[in-house]
């Protein structure tokens, strides 16, 4: 099975968008093992687009239907990276799907291997000050997961940071997490883009007060964001 084949696979299964990295460029970071990429030259990027509407609900504080939503994208893309693995094995390859969202350390705030890291080697978007990856049709509006894979794919490249000027995420940040330091393709240290203890605290002892809502979720960086709203490129902050 070749690329294209494969992406429309994963697309009729319900991803929004596919891209393959090259995992030589994730050298140096973090994953659990610390060997986990090893014997995986590929590594599959799947993003699911959030509803907008759900997100365009949200004001000063997430909602008890984003939490849902939420919940369910994630369930999607867990599906999704499953299905994907045994479509590989079914070609003679090797894959190891990624679970959406499991924290594995709490202090340090990660899991297995970024997604994040991934989606931006693998060009879904670029890395934007709030630190979420931003796609130029998708904006934030996204959920990702990994498949890593011994499949010879031809590697997708990464694309220009196009934030520019724009401070929509910090301005509207409700814990005053976000720095607004911009970055040409990616922060070398989560610090230097945002204030995690402020972002936690927000996430855990204020929001996740409200009834209905998962603990750890905002969402309103996503919602602000130029990118993710349904106009023209022009009309986007630059």
């Amino acid at each position: 099975m070749d690329k294209i084949a494969f992406i429309e696979k994963l697309q009729n299964w319900g991803a929004s968008i596919v891209r393959i990295a090259d995992t030589a460029k994730l050298s140096g970071i973090d994953t659990e093992p610390r060997d986990l990429l090893n014997g995986f030259p590929r590594a599959v990027s799947i993003a699911v687009h959030l509803s907008d509407p759900i997100m365009d609900m949200i004001d000063t504080q997430p909602t008890p239907l984003y939490s849902s939503h939420y919940d369910r994208v994630n369930a999607l893309l867990d599906d999704i990276a499953i299905k994907a693995t045994n479509l590989l094995a079914s070609m003679g390859a090797q894959a190891l799907p990624i679970p959406a969202s499991q924290i594995l350390d709490w202090e340090k705030w990660t899991s297995f291997i970024s997604h994040k890291a991934v989606a931006l080697a693998a060009g879904i978007g670029w890395q934007g000050k709030s630190l979420l990856i931003v796609n130029p049709d998708y904006g934030p509006r996204i959920r990702l997961t990994t498949v890593l894979t011994d499949a010879y794919f031809e590697p997708d490249s990464p694309i220009k940071n196009r934030c520019g000027k724009c401070n929509q995420c910090k301005d509207h940040c409700p814990a005053g997490a976000i720095l607004g330091a911009n970055t040409h393709s990616h922060y070398a240290s989560r610090s230097e883009a945002i204030d995690l203890k402020k972002c936690l605290y927000q996430l855990h002892d204020v929001f996740g007060e409200i009834p209905n809502i998962a603990p750890r979720i905002c969402g309103i960086c996503i919602k602000v964001c130029p990118w993710g709203k349904k106009t023209s490129v022009n009309q986007k902050q630059n």
